[in-house]
């Protein structure tokens, strides 16, 4: 079997890696462009185009696979898919959406009485949170389960008929960032299980549920201020959803501090009810703040410019009095269904 490949981040390496391990034949890799990143903001490859590099697989970078966006990048990039005429395109956090042409390219793989060119590896189990942030959502959201679906790609947003499936439990102390490393791994294997059954005629396409269906907007970076007024334990998930992007966070000493490890807490015994943001301790075991349903103990925090240091190292350089109120942030952005293949 003959694939093409289009990924971008940590988790599309992953599945690239473990198609490649089971000794797949990857002709060809489509990633996202060299992009800026670190403090000297210098051009930096994709995980995927790494990836692929190492392993000797060509790669195309176009910024748009729409010939009038992508110009002369994207019209190579379908030349080269086409030549290569694969069995199947693969397609995994590629970031950018494929135009249904596209999709038509590779020669396809029978299913039952569908013919297969294209799959996606879906970081969660459709229809539930379609679109660019799966893990994130779900984390934010409370879901106490997750997965991946392996799905047959059409002309909509994470819509098409599912060919594999499972899941797997979200911790309630785990981030964003061990759960998308987590998924990674679970994507990689069904993804060679997927391809293996399609080979043995084994697997006929699953139509998605009707019922269920959320939209994972992108994140915004400035969702990531946290709102006192909501309960402790929303504030707790957010954290733990925005790690490591965008880092949730909040303004303390007139700094924009982030905030990595929280947990809901009682307040008090005996307390009066302070207003939500109102500070209630801040020592070594951690800033407690008061929000709109219980408090929260911030545990590990992240002054600018600065690493992620324990309670009884920040408040040593940073003190803080009981009875401050923080600062409210920013009012997000809306957050709308955008999101790519």
């Amino acid at each position: 079997m003959r694939i093409a490949y289009a990924g971008t981040p940590a988790f599309a390496a992953t599945g690239l890696a473990a198609l490649l391990d089971a000794g797949f034949e990857v002709g060809l890799v489509l990633s996202q462009p060299d992009r800026p990143a670190g403090r000297g903001q210098r051009l930096q490859a994709s995980p995927v185009k790494v990836l692929a590099s190492e392993r000797g697989i060509p790669v195309c970078t176009p910024m748009s696979l729409r010939p009038d966006r992508g110009g002369d990048d994207a019209a190579t990039a379908r030349e080269r898919l086409r030549a290569l005429a694969p069995d199947v395109l693969v397609v995994a956090a590629y970031g950018l959406l494929l135009p249904e042409d596209v999709l038509q390219l590779p020669q396809g793989i029978s299913a039952g009485t569908q013919r297969v060119t294209a799959v996606n590896i879906h970081a969660s189990l459709l229809p539930r949170w379609r679109g660019a942030a799966p893990v994130v959502r779900a984390i934010e959201a409370g879901d106490l389960r997750t997965g991946i679906t392996i799905m047959q790609m059409d002309a909509g947003l994470d819509t098409g008929p599912m060919l594999r499936w499972e899941s797997i439990d979200i911790p309630p102390d785990i981030s964003a960032g061990t759960l998308t490393e987590r998924l990674a791994d679970l994507g990689g294997r069904l993804a060679v299980e997927t391809l293996r059954a399609l080979e043995r005629g084994e697997i006929q396409p699953q139509p998605q549920p009707a019922e269920g269906v959320t939209y994972a907007a992108k994140v915004h970076k400035n969702e990531a201020w946290l709102d006192w007024r909501e309960p402790a334990t929303r504030l707790a998930a957010r954290i733990r959803a925005f790690d490591p992007f965008p880092g949730a966070c909040g303004g303390i000493a007139g700094q924009t501090v982030k905030f990595w490890l929280a947990q809901p807490v009682d307040r008090p015994t005996g307390a009066a009810s302070p207003a939500p943001g109102t500070v209630l301790a801040a020592d070594s075991a951690g800033l407690l703040v008061a929000t709109g349903d219980g408090a929260l103990r911030i545990t590990r925090l992240q002054r600018p410019g600065g690493r992620r240091i324990d309670a009884r190292a920040f408040f040593a350089a940073v003190p803080l009095s009981v009875g401050t109120t923080l600062p409210p942030g920013p009012a997000p952005e809306p957050a709308g269904a955008e999101g790519a293949h």
